[in-house]
Parts: C-alpha cells; structure tokens; sequence
C-alpha cells in the first residue's frame, strides 16, 4: 500500500495546512498518509473505498481522514475534490482542543462521512482560497492568522452537517441522498421519496443533477452498481445474490448495466478477484 507523506505536500515546516485541489481526482490505489485529510467535493460523483467500505461522493459531500485510515477513490473522472491536509490536531502553535471538532469513533464506527448544503460550501469556498494563499512569513501573527482561520473552516463544516438539520431544499435533497446511501436496496418511487423530504419532484431533479451531474435514476443505479462492485471482490456471494442484494430485480438487467459502467462483466470481475488470491 502507498504511504503518502506530508513532506511532499505541505510548503515548509513551519506550516501546519496545506490545500491540494484535485480536478478531476484520478483515480488512485489505496493509500494512507502521515498527515489528517479533510475531502471537500464540489461537484461530480465518485466511489470512495474508506477503510475497505465503499461510500458513494457527490457535489457536497465531506470526509474526514485520519493518519490512520485507509482509502482510495474509483469511478472519478468527473470528481472534482478540494483536499484540506492537516499535520495532526496537536501539532498547530495557537490552536488546543481541536480533536473536539473531530468526528469521534464510537463502538467502532467512525461517523466520517456527511454532507453541506450549497450556502455552507461557498462560505467553505471562501475560507479555502484564503487557506490557499501562500504563507508569506512565519512570524507568529501571519502563522496564528492561519490557524484561525483552519479553526473557522472546522467549525463550519461541523455546524453545517446533517446533524444540524435540514436547511431549506439543499438540506432537505442532503438528507434524501444520506437516506439513499444506507437504503439504495429498496424499490424507489422518486415521487414518493420527494414527498418524504418534502421536495417537489422538479426541485429534486433540479437539485440532484446540479449536485451530482447525474438524473436521479442515474445516480441511483451508480450507487447500486458501486455497491456491487464492491461486493463481487469482497465477498462470496454470487453474482445474482449480489444483484438482488443492491437493488436489482433480474440478474441480466444488472449485468447489462454494470458492463455499461465498468466495461467488465460482473462475473469478469469476480474471475479477476479469484485468479490475483490464486
């Protein structure tokens, strides 16, 4: 596994932030760092195998990377990431109690995962740019200057995740796409889910293709079909298991379908999988 090394990444010594725009993200084999992460994505859609769980990334979505997390991104090339990379939580000059701000692990689960709405991201935006300024001196000000800076964007990213509810129709389209991401399973009937978080369908339509580039059903079957993915190199479960599993009434549908994403069959890939544990 690549080890990605904050010596590369961060400016000086002397600086405790670093921002790395990826636009598009390629793709990338599976990494850790010795520095935290900060995923801000602003548009486009991608899977994101976190700690060897696949978790499906939109315009808006958030993850927080710990140096001892292990991650990769797939299907990417329309993603489009802002990377805010931090040294660790104890290693900033003015800033104490930051881990405060941190998701925080619990009976094993990592809550690391969340989305803003479109009024938090451009304050985000705003914050950033100034992160990505250059630090033109160390003396104690200008490096205190970007600390707060970094506080302001935590404090923000925190504030404006689902836990604080939804906020107008982005809220409310936030929190339909967590809802499809722990339920993409289940027979949808979109005019239906739009009551249920109180959009009307246009606005949803209107909303999901700004956010992900994809029509509703689209980003649906994205979802389903990375899932599988996932589940046809991971697990021993067969192909048509595997379909009905992620939300797949007939075993030829969901294999017409996962060709037309992937260019590989699903069995291909399950042959793939067995030849490299050969």
């Amino acid at each position: 596994m690549t080890k990605l090394h904050g010596f590369d990444f961060f400016p000086s010594g002397q600086a405790s932030v670093a921002i790395e725009p990826r636009k598009p993200q390629i793709e990338f084999p599976e990494h850790d760092h010795d520095f935290y992460e900060i995923v801000i994505v602003e548009q486009g859609t991608g899977t994101h195998i976190f700690n060897g769980q696949p978790y499906t990334l939109s315009g808006g979505s958030v993850c927080f990377v710990r140096d001892s997390d292990r991650h990769l991104y797939e299907h990417a090339g329309n993603l489009h990431l802002t990377n805010v990379l931090f040294r660790s939580p104890d290693d900033f000059c003015f800033l104490s109690g930051l881990e405060k701000l941190l998701p925080r692990e619990q009976d094993g689960h990592y809550p690391c995962h969340w989305r803003i709405s479109q009024g938090v991201m451009q304050q985000v935006r705003y914050l950033v740019e100034q992160l990505e300024a250059p630090l033109e001196s160390s003396e104690p000000g200008a490096v205190a200057l970007r600390e707060i800076l970094f506080m302001q964007l935590l404090v923000l990213l925190r504030k404006g995740g689902l836990a604080e509810g939804p906020e107008e129709d982005g809220g409310r389209l936030n929190h339909l796409l967590a809802w499809l991401e722990e339920n993409f399973a289940e027979a949808i009937c979109w005019e239906a889910l739009a009551e249920r978080f109180s959009l009307s369908l246009r606005t949803l339509h209107r909303q999901l293709k700004q956010q992900t580039g994809l029509t509703p059903q689209r980003y649906l079957n994205r979802l389903r079909l990375g899932k599988a993915h996932h589940l046809l190199r991971h697990s021993d479960a067969s192909v048509t298991e595997i379909a009905f599993q992620c939300g797949f009434g007939d075993s030829n549908h969901f294999s017409t379908l996962f060709r037309r994403e992937y260019a590989w069959s699903p069995r291909d890939v399950r042959l793939r999988r067995d030849a490299r544990l050969q």
